[in-house]
């Protein structure tokens, strides 16, 4: 029962679309459903951290991410900014080598992690959602690790269920229709960068 609840709260804190919604949907796109669904992966391992950060109580760790919240959105911010011009000036390639494919895999997969660690918003949704849903008795020793295995279980079919999807639509995208998906994510991704620096 506590890893379905773990499940849940992972699939749903995954599932809102934001910049690595936008990342994930564009990569596979551009490069198929495995890139699409490392970089889906990396953010779900980002979640399983902070999910057992709040449910094992390690409130220095808490304390410390919170506290450096402006320096941990100012590097977040750049990166998407960066992530965002990258993305408008991509044109569509052809597939990649299968050396390319293993590198991409890596990339993807470190740089939605950072991303994600780089947003300590996220621990304290987790926080509020353990200590609103569960009761205190059921995040305590094993119990707490089941909870951070369904977290990220729930985050990671989320990403998987995407990547499926969008991946379906590839073969229908001709290089002409992939340059605009990547202006629009580039805008988009753009935006969410100048957002995080905005944040105090």
């Amino acid at each position: 029962m506590i890893f379905l609840h773990g499940f849940l709260i992972g699939f749903a804190i995954a599932a809102p679309v934001g910049p690595i919604g936008v990342l994930c949907i564009r990569r596979t796109l551009a490069n198929g459903r495995l890139i699409g669904f490392a970089s889906g992966l990396g953010a779900a391992t980002a979640d399983m951290f902070y999910g057992a950060v709040a449910a094992f109580g390690l409130t220095a760790i808490q304390d410390i991410l919170v506290g450096q919240q402006f320096w941990l959105h100012l590097l977040g911010g750049l990166f998407l900014i960066y992530l965002g011009i990258r993305t408008f000036l991509t044109k569509p390639t052809n597939k990649p080598a299968i050396g390319d494919v293993k590198r991409g895999l890596f990339s993807a997969y470190l740089s939605t992690l950072g991303l994600t660690l780089t947003n300590p918003a996220t621990i304290l949704s987790f926080a509020v959602v353990f200590a609103g849903i569960l009761p205190t008795s059921m995040v305590r020793g094993s119990s707490s690790l089941a909870l951070v295995l369904g977290v990220f279980a729930g985050s990671a079919t989320w990403w998987l269920t995407l990547s499926g999807i969008v991946g379906w639509f590839r073969e229908r995208f001709t290089p002409a229709w992939m340059t605009r998906v990547n202006r629009i994510a580039g805008i988009a991704i753009l935006g969410f960068g100048l957002a995080a620096l905005t944040i105090k």
